[in-house]
């Protein structure tokens, strides 16, 4: 058993706790090792009154004995409302002792996603991505953890943490392995549901629950005598563990009570041991509460209803009371074991003077206070907050609390709250503000803004839920102008995004048909076709290319609308084949001076991704892959800038690796398309930005010849039928196929390609190099069906000539002199060098080089290709070679 303490207030929760202290010990010594130290994570569970806040502050002790940093941030069950409250309580008193250009020193090109979060940086004018800034968050501590060596950070009552911290500290307990930082959390079991039990449930799998049990009959005599004297006899002390059931917690309070009314511990008196346990806590509580008087009641109100940040001038404002009486009943409540001064290194909200002793004993004053009364001093809070200067998103949490009552100004304040939200990253919280407004009501002018608002609050979180609220929105009477058509576009996004999207194209074109030809009907235009350039779907109308040409035909790029038109057509014509030069020609004229129009910026959200990886891809499957990896490029370097870490990232890693794989960069790309997968894993599987992380992974790995891997691959991340609705580059039917092919699978790999052969003709594309099903069944057919075979190639060179790059034509001559033999398939292989060694594709040329040098018996073709298989890092194919090379000489 842990040794005896003399304060039993202090050491009640250490009883039996050997194994638990034993963890952290062993804990705090790999972290103190040295700075290269691996972090840790523990996790101590267990029902209200075990001994978890007690464990924290043994673990606290510990640490500083060892010259640690410790931080210290507390979950509060009324305050699961306050978006990054936890973050911000572990966090920011560090942050704020630094001077401001410190502090943006520390978090670097982080300040600007992670300072608004933690209340130390005014937050930006737009919406605020939740990933990014929650890996904003997580770098925070990162550089901070660097400076503060050795670091630990302890989060009690993590069971009431709001779910913005909570989806910090699971990412942040992801990292643990590359941080030199000790992390102690404390939770209830079975408190939350939905996504924050999910968070939790993901961090205490990771690192193995401790739980916490009651004290034995044996710990509880030992924890009585040492709290009331030795004398305390053994029948007594038994009654005292079947009263408390071995709480600690409730162990401790008890024996405060018989030592304040100076019950003797013995058999006789232990009768009345089960009426003072009612005393401690609860109704108890609250009649002990009430006898120190109607002032201290108040104050303890008010107290209870501040939750954090509770300062003595500010309970004096929300009871009514002035600063001296405050004074006085501020020493009566910590004088009853009620409120306390808050530790140095405790759980800090911001300037408070005072915190309550206990949880429990927070939400018991709190649960006291009547109903209407409650109400009341809520709405009052909101004020008192307001008047302090701390804005409308801190006032909140008291305004989502007060009854409706069709307050315009209320209304106003939800909304503002909502916009402070929505700036720092905290969608959820935006949400719960909007909907309390709708509750109001607001006034029919207003309603349809407050729906709009409420939309665009989840548009990144709940694509089903902004569909709901944006639809109700359109609706009504009252949202016109620029602000319909923003409703509407975003409507689109949100199908989009919920796997709707041929209504996402149906949506907007009903919307176009309402508005006279002008810019808007243009923006509407270019907004449904750009959905139907992505939509995979056979029921999209036949003719969509021809008014998409028609469309484009009379633009000139003056604006965005047509700039977005052009692009579009650029993009379709080169999925469909059509000549590259011309393709070329109308994305240059999306282009101002060369370069993306003000508007058209990768973090510019009007448009949206989408349209940039169009004009991108265009430009990449038409030899232009200089100008392709220059934009891909800018958009990794621009999301890195402004700290965007979830899709947008993943998917501007896709499209490097793309542009890598494109030009034969192999090694570079698989680099590339791993971090994708990586983010895209954190993101969500299922989503276009996964699928085109995996399909140009296998692709590339394939070009590698490490087929095995490739396999691994596609089994690990899913990738096979069903595929998504949208459209992926390259092909995945195509690249699957060709996967199945490698691995030996032919008579699937056949079926695949057939299938892909389908999707294509729906869709209209022949670009025999984005869409390469064609030479690959060609290649596979060459024995069992040679005639279909040798049609098959004809058709990949006709359509390969009519696109007329230079790769398409040398890919197409490389298909067709794989199905011949002799002096032709010599010729045929020669061509296709000519082609390629033209082209900017570098591992289609070092490919045509082998197959020349293969069929030619050509050692001198033979050294050239494997020069440059070697250079792609095409390992297959080099091994190829060197096969060949070794026949050759042989020969020779």
């Amino acid at each position: 058993m842990t040794e005896a303490r003399p304060d039993p207030a202090a050491s009640a929760s250490l009883w039996e706790r050997d194994e638990e202290v034993t963890s952290v010990v062993g804990a705090l010594d790999t972290l103190c090792a040295d700075r290269t130290s691996r972090g840790g994570l523990l996790v101590f569970q267990g029902d209200a009154g075990l001994g978890k806040t007690a464990l924290l502050n043994a673990t606290r002790r510990m640490a500083e004995e060892r010259g640690c940093t410790v931080w210290w941030a507390r979950g509060g069950e009324i305050l699961r409302s306050v978006p990054f409250n936890v973050v911000r309580q572990l966090l920011q008193p560090a942050l704020l002792s630094m001077l401001p250009e410190e502090a943006r020193e520390y978090l670097g090109d982080w300040y600007g996603i992670a300072g608004p979060a933690l209340g130390i940086a005014e937050p930006g004018d737009r919406q605020a991505d939740p990933l990014d800034v929650c890996e904003g968050l997580v770098n925070a501590v990162r550089r901070l953890a660097g400076r503060e060596w050795p670091l630990v950070l302890l989060i009690d009552d993590a069971h009431w943490a709001d779910e913005e911290s909570l989806r910090w500290l699971a990412a942040f307990a992801e990292r643990l392995d590359e941080l030199s930082v000790l992390l102690v959390v404390t939770r209830r079991p079975g408190e939350v549901s939905g996504e924050s039990a999910r968070l939790l449930a993901g961090m205490a799998a990771a690192a193995g629950v401790n739980d916490l049990r009651a004290l034995s009959p044996d710990a509880t005599a030992a924890l009585t005598r040492t709290a009331l004297g030795t004398h305390a006899d053994a029948p007594f002390c038994r009654e005292v563990w079947a009263v408390t059931g071995g709480n600690p917690y409730d162990a401790v309070e008890l024996l405060a009570k018989v030592r304040d009314g100076e019950l003797e511990p013995v058999e006789a008196r232990a009768g009345e041991l089960r009426e003072l346990n009612r005393s401690a806590r609860g109704g108890g509580l609250v009649a002990r509460l009430e006898e120190l008087g109607i002032d201290a009641t108040r104050f303890a109100w008010a107290a209870a209803i501040l939750g954090t940040g509770i300062s003595v001038d500010l309970v004096a404002q929300l009871a009514t009371m002035s600063r001296e009486e405050a004074v006085s009943c501020a020493g009566l409540l910590r004088t009853a074991r009620i409120l306390t001064e808050p530790e140095s290194a405790g759980p800090r909200g911001g300037d408070g003077d005072l915190e309550f002793v206990h949880p429990l004993i927070a939400t018991a004053v709190y649960n006291s206070i009547p109903d209407a009364l409650r109400t009341a001093m809520h709405g009052i809070a909101a004020q008192v907050v307001t008047e302090s200067g701390r804005g409308a998103a801190a006032a909140s949490r008291h305004l989502l609390e007060v009854h409706p009552d069709d307050d315009e100004e209320l209304v106003d304040q939800l909304r503002q709250a909502a916009r402070e939200h929505l700036a720092v990253g905290a969608p959820e919280a935006a949400r719960r503000c909007l909907e309390r407004a709708l509750r109001e009501p607001p006034t029919p002018e207003v309603h349809p803004r407050v729906l709009y608002e409420l939309g665009c609050a989840t548009l990144l979180t709940a694509p089903a839920t902004t569909i709901e609220h944006l639809r109700s929105a359109l609706s009504m009477p009252g949202l016109d102008g620029r602000a319909r058509v923003d409703a509407v576009c975003r409507l689109s996004q949100a199908l989009l995004h919920n796997n709707q999207l041929e209504e996402a194209v149906r949506t907007v074109e009903a919307e176009a048909a309402r508005h006279e030809p002008g810019p808007t009907r243009l923006r509407l235009h270019a907004v449904q076709h750009m959905w139907e350039c992505l939509h995979t779907g056979e029921t999209i109308s036949p003719d969509r290319s021809e008014r998409l040409a028609e469309l484009a035909a009379g633009c000139t790029g003056r604006d965005n609308s047509e700039r977005a038109l052009l692009i579009l057509r650029g993009f379709d014509a080169m999925a469909r084949g059509e000549n590259a030069e011309e393709v070329v020609e109308l994305c240059d004229r999306a282009l101002v001076n060369g370069r993306l129009a003000p508007g058209f910026g990768w973090t510019d959200t009007e448009w949206g991704i989408e349209l940039l990886l169009m004009l991108a891809g265009a430009y990449a499957y038409s030899d232009r892959l200089d100008r392709a990896e220059a934009f891909y490029n800018e958009g990794l370097r621009a999301y890195e800038t402004a700290g965007w870490s979830g899709g947008h990232l993943a998917l501007a890693h896709a499209y490097v690796g793309l542009g890598h794989r494109r030009r034969g960069r192999l090694r570079e790309a698989e680099q590339s398309l791993r971090e994708s997968l990586r983010i895209a894993e954190r993101v969500g599987r299922g989503l276009p930005l996964y699928w085109t992380a995996t399909c140009n992974l296998v692709d590339t790995l394939l070009a590698r010849g490490h087929v095995e891997e490739a396999w691994a691959i596609a089994e690990r991340y899913e990738f096979a039928p069903p595929y998504p609705a949208t459209i992926v580059i390259p092909d995945p039917r195509s690249v699957r196929g060709r996967l199945l092919l490698a691995a030996g699978r032919t008579k699937e790999g056949v079926n695949e390609l057939e299938a892909a052969e389908k999707a294509a003709a729906v869709r209209g594309h022949h670009n025999p190099v984005m869409v390469p099903w064609a030479a690959d069944l060609a290649r596979a057919l060459a024995v069992e069906d040679p005639a279909r075979a040798a049609r098959l190639a004809a058709d990949v060179r006709r359509q390969a000539e009519r696109f007329g790059t230079d790769t398409a034509i040398g890919e197409a001559l490389r298909c067709a002199a794989a199905l011949e033999t002799g002096q032709r398939a010599v010729r045929l292989a020669a061509q296709a060098v000519a082609y390629l060694e033209a082209s900017p594709c570098q591992y289609e040329h070092a490919a045509a080089r082998v197959e020349h040098g293969i069929a030619s018996r050509s050692a001198a073709e033979l050294e050239r290709g494997l020069a440059l298989a070697v250079s792609c890092g095409a390992d297959g194919l080099a091994a190829q070679a060197r096969e060949a090379l070794q026949a050759a000489h042989g020969l020779t």
